[in-house]
């Protein structure tokens, strides 16, 4: 179901087959003020009542940007838990679920959808978009760690090879460490859900969870880049290269902030 990553050090190149990668960090309109990435992830399901109006909220957020300084970017992550209500969501994944409870640990909270989290620093209900709007404000104010993703000339086979790379550490916490992901994500998914909570409604979706590995861990003492890494990105027929986006990010393994990240959309 899901693509495979695997990163090899120290060159950085990531292929992606058949599928050229725009640039990297926030897409920033001409005049405009640089934006910092900002990672806002939504723990969702098909099966839940309450989470269609979530999904909604992160699609608004995408495609309005709303928040000065910051971009965007959405990582909609669909749990397993809910599947035994009569709907099986075909976007879910026991591992997803397992990232929520990580999560859930670290802020001393119960299991619940949807559940949005911004820069794995700050949770809340995932419909609440004042909440959503302040905590991503904060996010954009925080000092954050330089993350690229640049592409590379394609190959003979058609691949295209792009480079990810994380510049010092800034941010981050002493004794810690920082772990870098990369995700892949997928814009315009859709279900026609006929059973569960859901039954006769049509789900929209935008940057669902269809690759998430943990590819590396950046060295806190480098003085300029702290991680460099290769890897292979192979994308399952289904998807659709257009609507595709590659994800970096790091972050900590114990308090579970990230530090930096970027995106990069993927194009044929």
């Amino acid at each position: 179901m899901f693509a495979k990553i695997v990163f090899r050090l120290p060159v950085a190149l990531l292929i992606l087959c058949n599928a050229p990668v725009s640039n990297t960090k926030a897409q920033t309109p001409a005049g405009e003020a640089e934006r910092k990435p900002v990672i806002v992830e939504l723990f969702t399901s098909e099966g839940c009542s309450t989470c269609p109006v979530a999904d909604e909220l992160l699609q608004k957020l995408e495609a309005q940007q709303p928040v000065a300084g910051a971009e965007i970017v959405p990582v909609e992550v669909h749990v397993d838990y809910w599947n035994h209500d009569g709907w099986n969501d075909p976007y879910s994944s026991a591992e997803w679920t397992e990232r929520q409870t990580v999560y859930r640990t670290i802020f001393n909270q119960t299991e619940y959808t949807p559940q949005m989290i911004v820069d794995g620093q700050s949770q809340f209900v995932g419909s609440n978009g004042r909440q959503a709007v302040a905590e991503i404000e904060k996010a954009a104010h925080r000092v954050q760690t330089d993350v690229a993703i640049n592409s590379e000339k394609s190959d003979t086979h058609g691949s295209q090879r792009f480079t990810v790379s994380v510049g010092k550490l800034a941010g981050n916490t002493t004794g810690d460490v920082a772990e870098v992901w990369v995700a892949v994500t997928e814009d315009g998914l859709q279900s026609t859900v006929n059973r569960g909570e859901n039954a006769g409604h049509v789900l929209h979706h935008t940057g669902t969870v269809r690759s998430l590995h943990k590819v590396g861990t950046a060295d806190v003492s480098a003085p300029s880049v702290s991680f460099k890494g290769d890897g292979r990105v192979k994308f399952e027929s289904r998807w659709k290269p257009e609507n595709l986006h590659v994800v970096a990010f790091v972050q900590e393994k114990k308090s579970r902030k990230i530090l930096g990240a970027a995106s990069a959309k993927v194009s044929q």
